[in-house]
């Protein structure tokens, strides 16, 4: 797929998702170039803004399988990855799969389930696979997750670890909408249900497409500069205990390739690098005195601060 293609092809996608979520098409497209980097996405926002149905509206577009997990306390890892149930009539252990065998899951409010619940997604979302008895069974391509999360609720929540939080590619807030948008909301669902006409227009096969396509877009030397320039600046920063790792690092270039691409551009320029650089990295970094989990404002002034900070190449980015 040419990188034109890829254009069009993003743009189809997320004007599907308008249909349901008004006034957001950068937080569609940071969603989308997570999708296409083979990443997942943690939403992190208040309830009411929009993270459920940004999920569902996102497995509605890709003709795909599409499973739903609600997160609790009791919720035990078996309830993810599976179980083998003895089958009378056969004589024998039939395994029957979990949730997490689909390509798009929606982990909907992931911190109130257990850590020990929680540590069942972390082969699965680095690996594309689930050990489970001993036998290792590779997911389907594409495997994407979608969690959300409430940041101000901590009763009956569990924060993340940081193992955790670094397998996910971005995190990302919906935020709340502008008078303007707030009074599209309103007239859109005054008298209907967008999400429920929503429809497909892309599959698995089209998405796979795109993954593979990514890697014709090209990284100067002075781009790779620039990232780890900016990687060394949190690990260096006052305000930072933990700075971004190699993991993130590599994200980071892969985020803006694909940003890259969604522009229509089959090379990375400085501001596709700044566009994504947040969302990828403020998650990947811990305030000193702070937990990762609680320094969510935190994070994201000390990156944007780096973002500020650091020399940009000026010299013209060859393709």
């Amino acid at each position: 797929m040419e990188v034109e293609k890829i254009r069009d092809f993003s743009l189809m996608v997320k004007n599907n998702i308008s249909k349901v979520i008004v006034g957001k098409d950068d937080v569609i497209e940071l969603v989308l170039v997570s999708l296409f980097c083979s990443g997942h996405v943690l939403l992190e926002d208040v309830p009411g803004l929009g993270k459920t149905v940004m999920a569902k509206s996102l497995s509605k577009s890709v003709d795909c399988k599409f499973r739903r997990i609600q997160f609790t306390p009791d919720l035990l890892p078996s309830d993810l990855t599976g179980i083998s149930i003895y089958n009378q009539k056969e004589s024998d252990f039939v395994f029957r799969e979990g949730p997490l065998f689909a390509n798009i899951v929606l982990a909907d409010e992931i911190n109130r389930a257990t850590p020990r619940t929680q540590s069942a997604l972390l082969e699965c979302m680095d690996e594309r696979q689930i050990t489970i008895e001993g036998d290792t069974k590779k997911l389907d391509a594409p495997f994407f997750v979608i969690a959300t999360q409430n940041p101000l609720e901590t009763q009956g929540t569990f924060p993340l670890p940081e193992a955790q939080m670094d397998r996910f590619f971005m995190r990302l807030s919906i935020g709340y909408p502008n008078v303007e948008q707030g009074i599209a909301i309103l007239n859109r669902f005054e008298n209907e249900e967008p999400f429920e006409k929503l429809g497909h227009v892309a599959n698995a096969a089209d998405v796979l497409e795109v993954q593979e396509a990514m890697n014709r877009v090209s990284v100067s030397d002075d781009i790779k500069k620039y990232i780890i320039d900016i990687v060394e600046a949190t690990r260096a920063s006052s305000r930072l205990a933990l700075g971004v790792s190699p993991r993130g690092s590599l994200a980071l270039m892969r985020a803006a390739r694909a940003y890259a691409a969604i522009k229509g551009r089959d090379f990375v320029a400085p501001e596709d690098v700044k566009a994504v650089c947040v969302a990828v990295s403020a998650h990947r970094v811990m305030l000193k005195g702070h937990a990762l989990s609680s320094g969510t404002t935190g994070t994201i002034s000390a990156v944007e601060e780096i973002l500020a900070t650091v020399k940009t190449p000026t010299e013209e980015i060859e393709r």
